[in-house]
């Protein structure tokens, strides 16, 4: 058998996928790991779905999109996100994770260097080793609020860098840059001349914080911008996500789409149609729901006198149990799933820095966040 590219024994495998591959082989486990929203999919996008397969709408699109997608994207940039772009700019995408995958693919060549998160989206580091890029974790410290420390950026940075991940809401902490700092960030990369990615998929899910598209604020033209309808509408099986590029690279685009997946399937487009321009009240719903999900959660975890980063977006905590884990988070992950059946992602697939930490997520009844949490172990009683 001929031997596979050197580079892909280099690509991570995802911690979060271990632990939930492993809970689908057992019983009765309390799912806590994976970001699977639990709210139904709204009627008006469940019926243009259906109408689209029973009228045989199964033909190729362009590879950017249908039209009437595209421009329903741009009119949401323009009034909800700040931003201003044609439709050339935008391109539908197989989930944010191709949307991702794409805008790394343009940007990034063999040893070129992208500074990514940690904790971060394990993605990121995947991708990056996936196309022989190398990704450079920059700190986000409970000490600092997690944010970006400007200081550790400029050291982190070489002449081999090519582009800096952010990642506001934050998948897995669900903290949210203020305007100041993303400020701060697109100077940074405009004084080394690098590219910036921006996820924002969990855009509509805010308490308390102001979300701010980065690429609202760009004057240069260095961001790609990263959507998806998964979580914001319920459809992470459909696989319906956008990329917001700079202006002038839809030649590229149309290429780059071509070689990959030619275009996202017709029905899952129309229902995005649908998503985009139908009614909000159920994503505003969504919004309540996960907000008092993560009510209940604090709640219990301050009474149980259990750490954790007080959350201002997405629907997950960021739970300390450094108490309980021996220093390798991952294997106790799988000994509590085993023994507790209670499945939570270990913070080590989101990087170095997530050792000692798990991130729950809250998309779920309350009786099952209760049952979950009730079983973590209790920290040691200071004084004792």
């Amino acid at each position: 058998m001929p031997s596979l590219a050197p580079h892909m024994d280099s690509v991570p495998p995802s911690g979060i996928r271990r632990i939930f591959e492993l809970a689908q082989s057992l019983d009765d486990v309390v799912f806590l790991a994976v970001g699977e929203p639990d709210v139904p999919v709204a009627e008006h996008i469940l019926a243009a779905a259906a109408e689209a397969w029973q009228a045989d709408q199964t033909n190729y699109t362009p590879n950017g999109g249908i039209p009437e997608l595209r421009a329903a994207i741009v009119d949401k940039l323009a009034t909800q996100n700040g931003i201003t772009v044609d439709t050339e700019q935008v391109w539908v995408t197989n989930g944010g994770m191709h949307a991702l995958f794409l805008a790394m693919t343009l940007a990034l060549g063999p040893g070129d260097e992208v500074l990514i998160p940690d904790p971060g989206y394990s993605t990121f580091a995947m991708n990056a080793r996936m196309i022989s890029a190398v990704p450079v974790p920059y700190t986000l410290r409970s000490s600092g609020g997690f944010l970006p420390d400007l200081d550790e950026l400029e050291r982190l940075v070489t002449a081999r860098t090519r582009m800096i991940i952010v990642n506001s809401p934050s998948n897995p902490l669900g903290a949210i840059f203020p305007k100041p700092v993303i400020e701060s960030l697109l100077a940074f990369a405009k004084k080394h001349d690098l590219w910036m990615l921006s996820d924002e998929v969990y855009e509509c899910f805010t308490y308390g914080a102001l979300h701010t598209s980065v690429a609202s604020l760009d004057t240069d033209d260095r961001v790609f911008s990263v959507f998806s309808l998964s979580k914001t509408y319920a459809l992470t099986g459909a696989r319906v996500g956008y990329l917001v590029t700079p202006p002038g690279l839809a030649p590229l685009m149309r290429t780059t789409q071509e070689a990959i997946v030619s275009c996202i399937n017709t029905p899952a487009q129309l229902a995005a149609v649908a998503a985009i321009t139908g009614p909000q009240d159920h994503v505003l719903a969504a919004a309540t729901h996960y907000r008092e999900n993560l009510a209940v959660a604090t709640a219990l975890l301050d009474e149980l006198g259990i750490a954790y980063l007080e959350p201002s977006g997405a629907f997950y905590l960021w739970v300390d149990v450094s108490y309980a884990t021996g220093g390798d988070v991952a294997e106790w992950a799988e000994r509590f799933l085993l023994a507790q059946r209670v499945a939570v992602a270990p913070g080590s697939a989101f990087g170095r820095h997530g050792e000692g930490w798990i991130r729950l997520c809250v998309a779920a009844s309350p009786e099952t966040i209760e049952t979950g949490i009730r079983r973590l172990p209790r920290p040691p009683v200071l004084g004792t």
